[in-house]
């Protein structure tokens, strides 16, 4: 799914190596997995990308599908994936009412700013007793008691983002589903910089939760600057992922 911040198109040549690989897509897998209802057999990874963690659950002997927006990330998917992967909106997607027991979004809704129709695509297509799983509050779960966060945290604005749990508790029930469990994995290899971070506030990957204009971004990215090892990595984040179920007739 891409964003008007990042071009997954030119991103999809280097994105697991930079998103932490391996370690962090079967920490994914394994977090979707613990929330998926008894006797699931189908999934559909929102947002799949490059179909790393797509094909980790799908190791697991689910008939898992994948879908994407960006045309080079599903080329690799593909080749994970033969034959499971299709290029969708996550707003307008290309299954029948009530087909599938689980839809999964990792890294998703803090991208977008129409999380509500996502939410409700889900819901449609999802079986009575089908669980939706998505990652919440990913950019507050970076940097979490370090120094880069005590920078950074002041200037979070809770109003702007779009994955909140509560914010996402609401449109979920809006659309009859109902609290399903949560769980937590390992960013692994995601621990932020101090250089990385001011290159990325400056570039606007922060753009959906961020509160400041161009004199304030220039300020805390010198606050950064003068932070102490530039290049040594704080912390690996710790994701949150919830579930909402489709209720059963």
């Amino acid at each position: 799914m891409a964003d008007t911040l990042l071009d997954y198109e030119t991103e999809a040549a280097h994105y697991d190596e930079t998103r932490g690989g391996v370690p962090r897509a079967e920490a994914a897998a394994g977090a979707v997995l613990r929330l998926l209802p008894p006797g699931a057999r189908t999934l559909l990874d929102l947002a799949c990308g490059t179909g790393l963690v797509t094909e980790r659950i799908a190791g697991t002997g689910l008939r898992v599908l994948g879908a994407d927006a960006a045309h080079a990330m599903l080329r690799t998917a593909a080749g994970r994936l033969p034959g499971r992967v299709v290029r969708a909106d996550a707003r307008r997607l290309p299954f029948p009412d009530a087909s599938l027991d689980a839809v999964c979004a990792v890294w998703l809704l803090h991208l977008v700013p129409y999380t509500g129709e996502i939410v409700a695509e889900a819901a449609r297509v999802l079986r009575p007793g089908g669980v939706l799983a998505v990652t919440v509050d990913k950019d507050a779960a970076h940097d979490v008691g370090s120094d880069i966060d005590a920078l950074l945290r002041p200037h979070r604005s809770a109003a702007a983002a779009h994955d909140l749990a509560g914010r996402g508790g609401a449109r979920a029930a809006a659309h009859g589903l109902a609290p399903a469990g949560a769980t937590a994995f390992t960013g692994h290899g995601q621990g932020a910089t101090p250089r990385g971070t001011a290159r990325r506030l400056r570039a606007g990957h922060y753009a959906s939760w961020f509160r400041g204009d161009a004199v304030t971004t220039d300020t805390l990215a010198g606050a950064l600057a003068a932070l102490p090892d530039q290049d040594r990595p704080r912390a690996d984040p710790e994701y949150r992922l919830v579930a909402h179920a489709k209720p059963v007739p």
